[in-house]
């Protein structure tokens, strides 16, 4: 997925669709090393409450974060349909907790429209636009920049 700095929006390419909540939203189909059922995760003293914790992927240390923390989108609840996505984000690999998976869909930058401006009110750096497939609206996340993020180094202390 390219990012167009001119237009602020996702370029046309593969997302996997995920749900948190009501909403669906989209990564980079690129980033997603595999899709795994929710299991236990080892806690991590003093980390911050969106990382769940760690767990050892076939001898891989792998930091989780539950993606309904982090949005603030309210209690998270564990079910038959919660998974963890593995991402490949630079030279790291990565979990990311969701409600559920929905499919990976073709998004067009024609139909791909940059996120609205909150102001200070509410941070969009991590939202690559917003697109409409039948009756879904899909959040285009930049995946990459928000695992990267400041308060994301908190990984690298925790792992």
């Amino acid at each position: 997925m390219a990012f167009t700095e001119s237009m602020g929006v996702a370029a046309s390419g593969e997302y996997l669709t995920f749900t948190l909540g009501a909403e669906e939203y989209g990564i980079d189909i690129l980033k997603v090393q595999e899709i795994r059922g929710y299991d236990v995760v080892t806690k991590i003293a003093n980390a911050p409450p969106f990382i769940k914790g760690v767990i050892n992927l076939r001898g891989v240390i792998v930091p989780i974060v539950d993606l309904r923390i982090k949005f603030n989108l309210g209690s998270e609840t564990y079910d038959q349909f919660t998974v963890v996505i593995i991402l490949n984000i630079g030279k790291r690999v990565m979990g990311v907790v969701v409600d559920g998976v929905s499919d990976v869909i073709q998004l067009s930058s024609s139909i791909l429209q940059p996120a609205p401006e909150f102001g200070s009110v509410l941070d969009t750096r991590y939202i690559l636009g917003l697109g409409t497939v039948e009756e879904r609206m899909i959040i285009v996340v930049d995946i990459e920049r928000l695992m990267t993020g400041q308060e994301m180094a908190l990984m690298d202390e925790a792992a």
